[in-house]
């Protein structure tokens, strides 16, 4: 669809991608967008796959997505990042933070755990980025999905002060400040050419 920008964020219950789709969507309105948001949540609360997908534009009429027309491909955790691959279109931008969350047939034994992931999505032209570390630098270590938000804010058309203005609206009152830094840590990120923009 001509003039729509689509985002895929893909991580596992917990990680805050629904919180983080939430935002971009939210930006993106501020901004005078049309929005369309979905999110599919499977088993969330179990540590299930979850995606959650913006697209805005001057008129988006679904928020259904094709393989291979994502824009933005921003995943939360390597299997994750793996899982949703198809997504991306060709040239879009791959942004992946460096942890990994076991499978459940992982866990249980029922299966080996999967190797040689990281290399290929450096094939695949996914540029890296430790979201944890991150949080934890900017005091808060359940925001990694704040950085991962900088990181995104880095390469999509918004304003930095609109960001701002929605994080600091979405996440508890006690917290605000140490998102702010999550964000700016991984907009910094890739200021200094961790997310290859």
């Amino acid at each position: 669809m001509p003039g729509v920008t689509t985002v895929v964020l893909a991580g596992v219950g917990g990680q805050g991608t629904i919180l983080a789709g939430d935002v971009i969507a939210k930006v993106a309105v501020a901004q005078g967008y049309d929005v369309k948001l979905s999110e599919v949540h499977g088993m969330a609360q179990r540590g299930g796959s979850v995606d959650t997908i913006v697209r805005f534009g001057d008129c988006v009429h679904s928020p259904i997505v094709d393989p291979g027309v994502a824009d933005h491909l921003i995943a939360f955790e390597l299997i994750e990042a793996a899982r949703r691959l198809t997504a991306l279109s060709p040239g879009g931008r791959f942004v992946v933070n460096t942890r990994t969350i076991q499978p459940l047939p992982v866990l249980t034994g029922a299966m080996g755990a999967p190797t040689g992931i990281e290399a290929a999505l450096a094939y695949e032209g996914a540029v890296f980025l430790d979201a944890e570390a991150l949080a934890c630098e900017a005091g808060s270590p359940r925001s990694a999905n704040v950085v991962l938000l900088g990181a995104a804010s880095y390469g999509l058309p918004f304003p930095e002060s609109s960001w701002r203005d929605v994080i600091a609206s979405r996440v508890p009152p006690k917290t605000v400040e140490a998102n702010l830094r999550a964000f700016d840590l991984g907009r910094k990120a890739c200021s200094e050419g961790a997310c290859g923009v």
